[in-house]
């Protein structure tokens, strides 16, 4: 492990601060690539405009030609976070905006696979409805968007994910109107926006669109700031870059969930998982709400997921919470299990060969394919190769199929990476789509030997030592001065996630006592630039030599009601 400080531009730390920003925040923000303070501007003027966003202005002439003709619509969803989220706030932002008739369907993840396929389409059409609209996926579903046409439906397709391209030639599925900021020609700034956000902004475009045909006038329009506690959630559990503009989404979202203004399923949602929601942050989204929400998709029906936050109903949501919180638990039990057996298997990989392999592809027959993506993810970090993880796949009639999660490291793209192999080995891959850092694929069960090689080969071809290495960028020292409980407050409730890292310092440190807790944590006392200070490493046993360079990010606890700094390590350059 090699802990790399980031380089601190000088101009831009001065120019923040010059704008009233704290030193430390000046200096954590220059070295994301922040130049100016109002980059920093969380305003919702700040907002790129929805004009911007490619078929857009479309959607909104569509819809708001439905909604005045009393037409049925129907959202067809995606069983992760980000598309339960953005079917609540399609179905909320609709209503909102005069829908009458909204309703939805969602994917079961076993028996439907992922998204509009033929037999979803079909569903959408008996269930009366006149406009099919997707959210968070519709973008590669080419048969599904056909079949949805043939049968006379109206289909809008609302995606971020990017589109299928052959020999350099973009692929788009014959929809009446598609909104991704990823399709050709889109001038869209925000490439990284949740499918969420899409959703979001093809609100706000109907909105302007309704606004101009004199439905209501700007001081009575319906307030859609209302979603963006949803959205917020959305953006952060998708992990998706956080871009200026994701950040204010994100940002627009907590403030109104710390002021306790926010749909029940939220607030049931905090309270399931132990959080105070007025002292949210992006973390609790991240690794507590967005758990419980994707456990649903994951282990059983993504309608749970989906009805808490849509639900109004104070003592509904508490019951939903609390179900989503029972399935996240079996979720962890049944991940701790497979993490286990996944790690005794890629780790026998390493020891076979002289030269440990540049990708890993893991499969055990007892895996459940609802948690192979967190497995891979978990493998991944720790051994810092790309990773795909099978398991069988348990819909009907593909018993004799593995369905695969993958998860990369820097300079891989693992789509791109799949999508070499497709053409290597044709027919290999059944089914295939995602992103750089994370893919998805599906494959014959007698086909798992060539795929792992062929990964493999793709992997020799692309990594080299250097990036096979693993780094961690951090922020270099902490300055004494700044080893205080009100910044550990101050850096929680900023904005941090996906491409806009929580701060991480780095420098050598005493270590003057070390013990494990719970036989699974690494408890230490640090002398930090000559003051002791509490410091702990979660998940980790092995001890630490006296003097060691940490890695670690600012925490406080509290003992005897005294709240107090500590610091949690994330890594050791030993």
């Amino acid at each position: 492990m090699k802990l790399i400080a980031r380089d601190v531009p000088p101009r831009s730390a001065w120019a923040l601060e010059q704008g009233g920003v704290h030193p430390l925040l000046a200096q954590l923000f220059a070295a994301r690539g922040v130049q100016s303070p109002l980059e920093l501007d969380e305003g919702l003027a700040r907002l790129l405009p929805p004009d911007t966003l490619l078929g857009a202005s479309a959607a909104a002439g569509l819809l708001a030609e439905a909604i005045e003709a009393g037409m049925k619509l129907c959202i067809v969803a995606d069983y992760d976070c980000d598309g339960a989220t953005a079917c609540a706030v399609g179905l909320r932002g609709l209503r909102l905006l005069g829908a009458k008739q909204v309703s939805y369907i969602v994917p079961d993840r076993v028996v439907d696979g992922y998204g509009l396929t033929p037999p979803i389409a079909q569903r959408v059409k008996d269930s009366g409805a006149d406009v099919l609209i997707t959210v968070d996926n519709g973008i590669a579903s080419f048969e599904g968007v056909a079949t949805a046409r043939a049968l006379g439906l109206q289909v809008l397709v609302t995606d971020h994910h990017l589109p299928a391209s052959i020999d350099g030639r973009t692929l788009l599925p014959d929809a009446d109107v598609i909104v991704n900021p990823n399709q050709p020609l889109c001038p869209f700034e925000s490439k990284s926006i949740a499918g969420v956000g899409v959703m979001f902004y093809v609100l706000l475009a109907l909105r302007a669109e309704l606004r101009q045909r004199g439905k209501f006038q700007n001081e009575a329009q319906p307030k859609l700031d209302t979603l963006l506690p949803l959205v917020a959630l959305g953006t952060v559990a998708d992990v998706v870059k956080l871009d200026a503009n994701n950040r204010r989404l994100v940002a627009q979202g907590l403030k109104r969930v710390r002021a306790l203004a926010m749909p029940p399923g939220l607030a049931a949602l905090f309270k399931a998982a132990g959080r105070e929601a007025a002292a949210a942050t992006t973390f609790d989204f991240g690794f507590a709400l967005g758990p419980r929400i994707n456990a649903a998709g994951r282990l059983s029906d993504m309608t749970l997921g989906i009805e808490c936050l849509l639900t109004d109903d104070a003592g509904r949501a508490d019951e939903l919470a609390k179900t989503l919180d029972g399935i996240n638990r079996d979720r962890r039990e049944i991940e701790g299990t497979m993490r286990e057996q996944a790690f005794v298997i890629a780790e026998s990989l390493f020891a076979a060969e002289q030269t440990p392999p540049p990708a890993i592809c893991v499969f055990d027959a007892g895996f459940h394919e609802g948690v192979v993506g967190i497995v891979a993810s978990r493998i991944k970090d720790k051994l810092h190769r790309p990773t795909f993880v099978f398991a069988a796949s348990a819909a009907p009639g593909h018993e004799h199929e593995l369905k695969g999660s993958g998860r990369s490291i820097a300079g891989f793209h693992l789509r791109d990476a799949l999508d070499l192999l497709a053409k290597r080995h044709p027919g290999v891959l059944l089914r295939f789509g995602g992103h750089a850092m994370a893919a998805g694929c599906t494959i014959a069960a007698d086909n798992l030997a060539t795929f792992e090689q062929g990964l493999s080969a793709v992997a020799r071809e692309w990594l080299d030592a250097d990036t096979l290495t693993r780094r961690l960028a951090t922020d270099g020292p902490l300055k004494a001065e700044y080893r205080r409980v009100d910044l550990v407050d101050t850096l929680h409730k900023e904005v941090w996630g996906q491409g806009f890292a929580a701060p991480t310092f780095s420098e050598e440190i005493e270590v003057l006592s070390q013990r494990l807790v719970g036989g699974k944590h690494l408890a230490l006392k640090l002398k930090h630039q000559g003051q002791p200070v509490d410091g702990i490493w979660f998940g980790h046993t092995d001890p630490l030599p006296t003097r060691v360079k940490l890695a670690f990010r600012l925490d406080a606890d509290a003992w005897n009601g005294v709240r107090r700094v500590r610091f949690l390590v994330e890594a050791a350059e030993i």
